[in-house]
């Protein structure tokens, strides 16, 4: 079961629809299909009612067998599969939508486990700007086959990613199964500078084990998936090709935050190299 659930045909679109959508208060008077009301109160048009889905694959590749396997038929149910195997084993349903992909080779999704949607905003970059270009490579992404992406942290984008993830999920937009870190929490080695405060858009700069902990209860309670961490920084390739870097947190300050992370019930993600911060 843990291998159909991976399976995912990559021209389908996520219909993991976790957030709660109602429809407005009946009776519809306006055009169409009556809408659903999303968590802002706005209206839009209702994502599709999970249907039944049958496709048959010239070829499926079997990620855990590391086998091509010919003639199968995947049948899913809404955005889980039911079921997979040779063709003429596995009953169709009646009514079933088919997809004949007889001529093609079907993947299981692919999961990107380290990227980032959002671009450094820049001088003159703009809100709007940066989550158009996210929703853009979210797309991309799926439309390229990768039905699950991790995104380590928002570039300087505050909790930007969180919104996309929930729009995802809601149905407005379409997009990967996607887990979010906000911001992510750097080390600050210097003392606040009052004249050049820290940008609220960009990592958390912690100075303490206190700070390091409440950082991690921030990030949680703006809906982070992951906590983002970077032990090591400022790499460098010398001649040789002998890689170079700066370990960040103290080790007091990093076990901190790997402890407050897993009492709130979930798990960091680091930006290393290897070596010591490793």
């Amino acid at each position: 079961m843990a291998m159909r659930r991976l399976f995912a045909i990559t021209f389908l679109s996520t219909l993991a629809l976790t957030a709660q959508v109602q429809p407005p208060p009946a009776p519809w008077r306006g055009a169409g299909p009556t809408p659903c009301v999303g968590s802002d109160g706005g209206i839009f048009q209702c994502p599709p009612a999970a249907r039944v889905i049958a496709v048959r694959a010239g070829r499926m590749f079997n990620s855990k067998t590391g086998q091509m396997l010919s003639k199968q038929v995947i049948v899913l149910n809404g955005d889980r599969i039911s079921d997979v195997g040779p063709d003429g084993q596995v009953k169709i349903p009646v009514g079933a939508q088919v997809i004949d992909l007889s001529q093609a080779t079907v993947l299981p999704g692919l999961i990107d486990a380290h990227t980032h949607m959002f671009n450094q905003r820049g001088a003159k970059g703009t809100t709007e700007a940066s989550m158009l270009i996210a929703v853009q490579n979210a797309q991309a992404d799926l439309r390229a086959g990768f039905t699950t992406a991790r995104d380590m942290s928002s570039h300087g984008n505050g909790y930007a990613d969180i919104a996309m993830r929930d729009a995802i999920n809601q149905g407005r937009i379409d997009g990967p199964r996607y887990q979010v870190s906000g911001r992510g929490i750097v080390w600050g080695a210097a003392p606040p500078d009052p004249k050049n405060p820290d940008n609220p858009l960009a990592s958390t700069v912690v100075r303490s084990v206190d700070e390091a902990r409440a950082a991690v209860r921030d990030h949680v309670a703006h809906g982070v998936d992951w906590i983002k961490l970077f032990p090591t920084g400022a790499y460098s390739f010398d001649a040789a090709g002998q890689a170079h870097y700066v370990v960040t947190y103290p080790m007091p300050v990093l076990q901190a935050l790997i402890d407050e992370t897993h009492r709130l019930g979930k798990k960091a993600a680091c930006h290393v190299l290897g070596g010591e911060g490793q």
